[in-house]
């Protein structure tokens, strides 16, 4: 039984490794810090034409050094979403590259900046947008009142504010 159990631990481990599912914590450390060396190469361009190429992006980079990859961004309908990642093979073709800023590819004014690396958790907390048709909600769903009112409990108050008209409410 021990033996069976042992065998399937094994297979398990097998299968987990070659899909990439398990990932030991210096392994991670050590993708972060790539992925920072590789931040550091790269720039971001926006206002990039949707009619727009990779070659024609390469081809505008190329004066500032050697392109290693060209990332033109696409929404889910694989429409461009007007800007791309332009990765240097040497460090110092950022510096080259951000000379290009304001530039023009296609009639478009470019803008060029260094990359930003993305940190995990950075956008946990995103805040409700004011609707005016909802009226106020507080963020708990239930607040303690500070003093118990005089009227009771389930009894209406004598003066209530008057409320905004909501009909689906």
């Amino acid at each position: 039984m021990e033996d069976e159990a042992a065998a399937l631990r094994e297979m398990q481990a097998k299968v987990e490794k070659e899909m990439g599912a398990v990932q030991d914590p210096a392994n991670a450390a050590a993708s972060l810090a790539n992925r920072e060396e590789v931040d550091s190469r790269s720039v971001y361009v926006g206002n990039v034409d949707y009619a727009c190429t990779p070659e024609e992006v390469q081809q505008h980079f190329q004066p500032c050094g050697t392109v290693n990859r060209v990332t033109i961004l696409t929404d889910k309908f694989s429409q461009p979403k007007g800007f791309a990642y332009v990765e240097f093979v040497e460090v110092e073709a950022v510096q080259e590259a951000l000379q290009l800023n304001e530039s023009e590819l296609h009639g478009r004014q470019l803008k060029v900046l260094p990359k930003r690396t993305n940190v995990p958790g950075m956008k946990q907390f995103r805040g409700g947008r004011f609707n005016p048709y909802m009226g106020f909600r507080p963020r708990r769903p239930y607040a303690a009142p500070y003093f118990y009112p005089p009227y009771g409990y389930g009894k209406a108050p004598r003066f209530r504010r008057p409320t905004r008209y909501m009909p689906y409410y």
